[in-house]
């Protein structure tokens, strides 16, 4: 998948190299309910499930200029959460393609897999 800066998905190893870069000022934003992120989660992931988003989109406002990558199970979910950020006036929301289960199989395949 080749990515364009305001393209709306990023890829899983784009995004593990995005994130693994010093300094980095984004979010990685798990957008997964809480029993999920229990089974399995990325350290640096934030949760924020897609059910309070509305009600919590205010705790997202340091990063309103900043890159949010967002996590979720295959994609889909990530994919709605990005768009809807991007409504709200986030422009670098990306979804993370594929999802934490994409992740497992092509950054840490340590990771439970569901």
């Amino acid at each position: 998948m080749t990515e364009t800066p305001d393209a709306l998905e990023v890829d899983c190893l784009t995004a593990h190299s995005q994130i693994s870069t010093d300094g980095h000022q984004g979010l990685l934003l798990d957008c997964r309910e809480q029993d999920e992120y229990d089974l399995v989660h990325l350290p640096q992931a934030t949760l924020l499930p897609m059910s309070q988003l509305a009600s919590r989109v205010d705790e997202l406002d340091p990063y309103r200029e900043q890159e949010i990558l967002v996590l979720c199970h295959h994609g889909m979910r990530s994919l709605q959460v990005a768009t809807w950020l991007r409504e709200q006036g986030f422009s670098n929301a990306r979804s993370v393609a594929g999802g934490i289960d994409a992740w497992a199989c092509q950054v840490d395949t340590s990771l439970v897999r569901y």
